[in-house]
């Protein structure tokens, strides 16, 4: 994929750190030596002590932290340790579901190589609120406010509701398709259909945060192009 110029993906910034909007299919951190660049290698080149203050999916869009001195990056971890920072996602999910201020909370235990699962005697304690926003015939807009930070924690944990991710294979979602939406949409012959959106539709669209001990930030991060049109065709053949 062709990455983009980090300075292009600046929501907000200071002396002392950085708000991105994070692109889907760009990992927060390396993976391994000589992998594909990931956020904080285009951050150091930018600001070369650049240190990522929590992470996205690789998948998932929206507003990330960057620290760019030590001192801020212990700041701002101890507000995501002791659960002060305000974190709201967007996600559209397969079926129609009333949640109106729903709390799921349900421990989660960490298997490690990128696996989760639901795990009341093992898990770690995690809770997440739930609202829908915009209901479409096949599909839900969901507003996600996780309280706790785990791993895939939005994900499994609407999973668990039978309420997964739209594309979020990993959790049981199944894809948006035009042909689903779209009455009388008719592919050509030997023509494979693709996805409206090639991942799973979860966007981190607003986060509040102390950029100091005595001022408070919100930052939005706006949808990216294929959450959009996601949406833009949700309204148009799915109300």
């Amino acid at each position: 994929m062709k990455f983009p110029v980090f300075k292009d993906l600046i929501l907000f910034e200071n002396d002392d750190l950085i708000v991105v909007n994070k692109p889907a299919f760009l990992s927060s951190l390396d993976n391994r030596e000589g992998a594909e660049p990931s956020l904080l290698r285009l951050a150091k080149h930018y600001t070369p002590d650049a240190q990522i203050c929590h992470r996205l999916d690789k998948e998932t869009s929206g507003a990330l932290i960057l620290a760019k001195n030590p001192e801020t990056y212990r700041f701002i971890s101890m507000q995501f340790e002791h659960r002060e920072v305000n974190k709201i996602y967007h996600a559209v999910i397969n079926g129609t579901h009333q949640f109106d201020a729903l709390k799921v909370d349900l421990p989660i235990l960490n298997l490690g190589n990128k696996n989760v699962a639901i795990n009341k005697q093992e898990g770690k304690t995690a809770l997440t609120y739930f609202q829908s926003l915009t209901y479409y015939k096949h599909f839900t807009l969901v507003e996600c406010k996780p309280v706790s930070g785990r791993m895939h924690q939005i994900r499994i944990h609407l999973a668990s509701q039978r309420a997964a991710i739209a594309g979020d294979e990993l959790y049981g979602g199944q894809p948006v398709l035009l042909s689903g939406i779209k009455r009388g949409y008719k592919l050509g012959k030997d023509q494979e259909e693709l996805p409206i959106m090639k991942r799973f539709a979860l966007h981190a669209k607003q986060i509040t945060f102390k950029i100091n001990p005595e001022n408070t930030v919100t930052i939005e991060a706006p949808y990216p192009k294929d959450f959009a049109t996601l949406l833009k065709l949700l309204d148009k053949f799915d109300k």
